[in-house]
C-alpha cells in the first residue's frame, strides 16, 4: 500500500481511534520486515523458496525463529528465516540487535559494505521494494561526513603501549586527473589491551613530512607519550618520530625490510636468500641476530650488496624488538595488523575503481573501518602477561 493510499481521508476513517491505526501501522511494518527478511534470505542462498536450484545446493532454509524487536512503532515480534549453516547475517534486522535499521542506516550499512549509489538505489528497489533516487542515497551518506569531522577530533588517552603506522594507497580524481592519494592510518594499543583506531587522514604520497602532521594532530589531540612505534622503513620515518615523541622505541617493520630487500633477487635466489633472512629475525637475542647478519653479508653481499647495506643501515631500528619479551616481540616486530586492516578495507572498496574526490575516499575508508573495528571489543592475547612486563620494563612512564 502506497504512502498516499494511507494518507487518504476515506482510508483513514476506516480506524476509529488512533490506537487502531497505529496498531495497524505497527502490524504492517512488521510484515514488511519479515517480507524484507525472506528477500535477504534469497539473495543469501542464491534461490527462491520452493526453487529447485536449492537442491544439493549445500545450504537451505531451516525454519523460522521468534525476535522481539524495537522499531519505530514500538515493540514488536517478528519471525525470522534461518538457514542450516547458520550463515544468514541479515541487514534489515541484524544478528544479536533487538532493533531493526532505519532507511537511513541501511543505506549506509550498504554503502559501508562498498556498494555505489546507483548499485544501493537498485538495491532497495529490487530487494527491499521502495524507490530512493541516487541524490537522496548521497544526501544520506554526505550526513557521515560529520561524524567523521567529530570522530577524527575527539580527545584521546595520554598514553599508548604500541602504535602502528601505515598507509595504503587508492586512485582519486583531482583537478581532471585521477592519481594516486596515501590514506594515512594509525592504530593504538591502549591501557585496556584493546585496539584503538585513532585517526585517518589523507595525502598525495606516503612521505615522513606527513607523518610529522598525523603525529603533531595525535599530540594535539592528547597523547602525550608512545612507548612503542611500529612503521614502515619509509625515509626518514624514525627521525620524524623521535621528534614529536622523544622516549618512543621505533620499531622498523621486518616484514617490510624483508620484502624490499628480496625485490632486486632473481628468482631462483629468493628461496635461500629469504631462508637466510629468517635466520637473522629468528635468532633468540640481538647478538645472535648480528652474528646471523654477518653471515649473510659474507654469502650475499658480492651479488646483493644493496639488500645488505639496507640491513645494516637500519640495524638499529629493525632490532628493537629483540629489548622485549617473547610475548611483545611478536607484535611490534611487524604492521602486519595495519596490512591486514588495509586488506579487509580493500576488500569493502573493491568494487570502486577510483574516488571521484578526498571526501569521497575518505568516507568511504571511515565507514569500512567501522566495519572492521566492530569486533575490537577484547583485550589483545596475553594482555595480563604483556600488561605487566609493558609496566616492568617502562615503570616511571606508565600510570593507569
Amino acid at each position: 500500500m502506497e504512502k498516499e493510499d494511507l494518507m487518504n481521508s476515506d482510508f483513514l476513517k476506516k480506524f476509529k481511534t488512533e490506537e487502531e491505526l497505529s496498531s495497524f501501522l505497527k502490524e504492517l511494518h512488521t510484515r514488511g520486515l519479515e517480507k524484507i527478511l525472506e528477500a535477504e534470505m534469497d539473495i543469501h542462498l542464491g534461490y527462491d523458496k520452493n526453487d529447485v536450484k536449492g537442491n544439493n545446493s549445500g545450504n537451505s532454509r531451516n525454519g523460522l525463529t521468534s525476535k522481539n524487536i524495537k522499531t519505530e512503532f514500538g515493540e514488536a515480534n517478528i519471525q525470522v528465516p534461518r538457514d542450516r549453516t547458520s550463515s544468514f547475517s541479515p541487514i534489515i534486522v541484524p544478528k544479536h540487535s533487538n532493533k531493526s535499521l532505519s532507511v537511513q542506516n541501511l543505506v549506509i550499512s550498504l554503502y559501508a559494505k562498498g556498494m555505489s549509489l546507483s548499485d544501493i538505489e537498485d538495491e532497495l528497489h529490487e530487494i527491499y521494494g521502495f524507490k530512493l533516487s541516487t541524490s537522496a542515497i548521497s544526501t544520506i551518506t554526505e550526513k557521515v561526513n560529520q561524524d567523521i569531522l567529530d570522530w577524527q577530533n575527539r580527545p584521546l588517552d595520554s598514553l599508548y603501549f604500541i602504535v602502528w603506522m601505515d598507509g595504503i594507497v587508492f586512485k582519486v580524481r583531482d583537478q581532471g586527473k585521477v592519481i594516486n592519494k596515501t590514506v594515512y592510518l594509525a592504530v593504538g594499543l591502549n591501557k585496556e589491551g584493546r585496539k584503538e583506531l585513532l585517526g585517518i587522514w589523507l595525502g598525495k604520497n606516503e612521505s615522513s613530512s606527513f607523518w610529522m602532521g598525523v603525529l603533531t594532530d595525535l599530540k594535539a589531540r592528547g597523547v602525550e607519550d608512545m612507548l612503542v612505534t611500529v612503521t614502515d622503513n619509509l625515509n626518514g620515518f624514525t627521525d620524524t618520530i623521535k621528534n614529536v615523541f622523544p622516549q618512543s622505541n621505533t620499531q622498523v617493520c621486518v616484514v617490510h625490510q624483508i620484502r624490499n630487500s628480496a625485490r632486486y633477487v632473481v628468482w631462483k635466489d629468493k628461496k635461500a636468500f629469504t631462508s637466510d633472512m629468517k635466520n637473522i629475525y629468528n635468532a633468540p637475542t640481538k647478538q645472535a641476530a648480528k652474528a646471523e647478519l654477518d653471515k649473510f653479508e659474507a654469502k650475499w653481499d658480492a651479488k646483493y650488496p644493496y639488500a645488505i647495506r639496507s640491513w645494516k643501515n637500519n640495524w638499529d631500528e629493525l632490532t628493537v624488538f629483540f629489548d622485549f619479551p617473547l610475548e611483545i616481540r611478536k607484535i611490534i616486530y611487524t604492521t602486519n595488523l595495519i596490512e591486514n586492516i588495509n586488506g579487509k578495507i580493500r576488500k569493502y572498496t573493491k568494487n570502486k575503481l577510483s574516488f571521484p574526490n578526498d571526501q569521497a575516499v575518505i568516507k568511504s575508508t571511515y565507514l569500512a573501518l567501522g566495519q572492521i573495528t566492530k569486533k575490537w571489543t577484547q583485550p589483545i592475547q596475553n594482555w595480563g602477561l604483556i600488561l605487566n612486563q609493558f609496566i616492568t620494563i617502562f615503570e616511571k612512564r606508565v600510570r593507569l
